[in-house]
């Protein structure tokens, strides 16, 4: 053993970094920091999991999510509706 020790480029916290992983500081309202407790809890995870699993999904929507519908789309289901509607009609 050596008589003194140089940590002059020594790091605070764990030895090794969990890798893909950064931790930040945030401020969210109570009312969202207890609904994903509450959801943890009852599926036996961690909150902090279930927020990033949610930030996750907010960036990879589902496919056709927010994409603009087409005219041809929209005629095809106002024609279906029509359809739908002229058939319940009750004759007068």
């Amino acid at each position: 053993m050596r008589k003194v020790y140089d940590f002059g480029r020594g790091k605070r916290g764990a030895v090794i970094a969990a890798a893909g992983k950064t931790r930040i500081t945030i401020m969210l309202d109570d009312d969202v920091i207890q609904h994903f407790r509450e959801l943890a809890e009852a599926q036996g995870t961690g909150y902090q999991t279930m927020i990033n699993a949610a930030l996750r999904s907010a960036m990879n929507p589902p496919a056709g999510a927010g994409k603009p519908i087409t005219a041809a789309a929209l005629r095809k289901v106002i024609r279906e509706e029509l359809s739908m509607l002229r058939k319940n009609e009750k004759p007068g």
